[in-house]
């Protein structure tokens, strides 16, 4: 696969993190960068030695040398660049979730379809060690019968930029949905969701949402499987903790409480003493091209010492980064979907808003559409 993809990243913060991923890939050419702020717009590119540089997102669309554009913007911004990238005729990676609206995503589907253009939202749990080491298992047969699948969120988001404040936690649940979903590759059919105990007015007041914990069951399409998640971001006193966990007829895996322990397998038919062992999660570094192996253990922001707190608070994500963008790149190159696709994304994305449209009605059963026919 010798093929090269001309790639924009749109916004520097977080996405500065992919500049130099991007450009080892043998299939990328990190070809351009966007960021309103020009002070910042021409450091990020003079460190990193891009030339092509704009403030104007939709003066970038109109480059017809980009092929897809990688969106890391705030989250309000997040569909309505997502429709104007399709629309322009370049693929779209887009940070989570997918949008605030299930017409939004709705939306991003159609746009999909009617432009022939990839989607991927680059949700970065379903690429963490931990998932693939489960997804591992899973495909080996060393689980048996998935009975239940169990994932949480918890952060305290407390000095994040100006969007953040009050955020419903189930607004951004992908992290947390994107696992107990895309193990099986099943696909949520409905939700309910209860909200618990309440955070501060000032909080409360900004999107009318006083919940300081919401909790969801997630029932599948044909399927006997249920998923439970939870989440908080404000006033909730807990280490920062994405955890995936998974019951088997053979094996179960659970995540570790606390950050740097080891995470449990559970192993059915033994002496009752002997049924938990910890493990050591390993890397799958060897699952990538050799040129970016190693940004599964660092990031940009070692090389320039330098932090942001979604990768430092976020354990660096797993050693997610570099598996997202191979996936992504890859999936064009090979003229496939990528995994999450458009219909993937928009489903895990909507189960977090109707999930808070659950809770704010009592735990209300709420379905989804059916993105296949959108």
């Amino acid at each position: 696969m010798s093929k090269k993809i001309n790639i924009a990243i749109v916004g520097l913060g977080f996405g500065a993190e992919f500049i130099p991923i991007y450009q080892r890939h043998p299939n990328a050419n990190m070809y351009a960068i966007c960021q309103r702020t020009p002070e910042k717009l021409n450091a990020i590119g003079d460190a990193f030695g891009v030339d092509v540089r704009y403030t104007d997102y939709d003066e970038l669309l109109k480059d017809p040398n980009i092929d897809a554009v990688h969106i890391n913007s705030p989250i309000p911004n997040h569909a309505e660049q997502s429709l104007k990238a399709l629309r322009a005729g370049k693929h779209v990676a887009c940070t989570v979730p997918m949008a605030t609206s299930v017409e939004d995503c709705l939306e991003i589907v159609k746009a999909c379809k009617e432009s022939g253009k990839k989607y991927m939202m680059m949700e970065t749990v379903v690429y963490s060690r931990e998932f693939l080491f489960v997804k591992d298992l899973y495909e080996k047969g060393e689980l048996g019968k998935v009975q239940f699948l169990k994932a949480s969120h918890q952060q305290d988001m407390e000095g994040w930029p100006d969007y953040w404040p009050g955020l419903p936690p189930m607004h951004y649940a992908t992290h947390c949905v994107g696992p107990v979903a895309g193990l099986l590759k099943s696909r949520p059919e409905y939700v309910s969701c209860f909200g618990s105990g309440t955070i501060s007015e000032d909080l409360a007041a900004i999107h009318n949402s006083p919940f300081a914990v919401e909790s969801a069951h997630i029932k599948f399409r044909d399927s006997d499987l249920a998923a439970y998640v939870y989440r908080s971001l404000f006033d909730t006193a807990r280490q920062y903790r994405e955890s995936f966990e998974v019951y088997g007829s053979k094996k179960s895996f659970e995540w570790p409480l606390i950050e740097g322990e080891e995470a449990v397998i559970h192993t059915a038919k033994k002496e009752e003493h002997e049924i938990p062992e910890r493990v050591t999660v390993p890397d799958f570094a060897h699952y990538l091209p050799a040129e970016i192996q190693d940004f599964t253990t660092k990031g940009v922001y070692d090389i320039a010492d330098n932090t942001h707190l979604s990768f430092t608070q976020g354990a660096g994500h797993g050693g997610s980064h570099p598996h997202l963008v191979n996936e992504f790149l890859t999936a064009l190159v090979e003229d496939r979907d990528p995994f999450p696709n458009a219909v993937q994304s928009a489903e895990w994305t909507s189960v977090g808003i109707l999930a808070h449209e659950s809770a704010l009605q009592g735990g209300k059963i709420l379905y989804l559409p059916d993105f296949e026919k959108a």
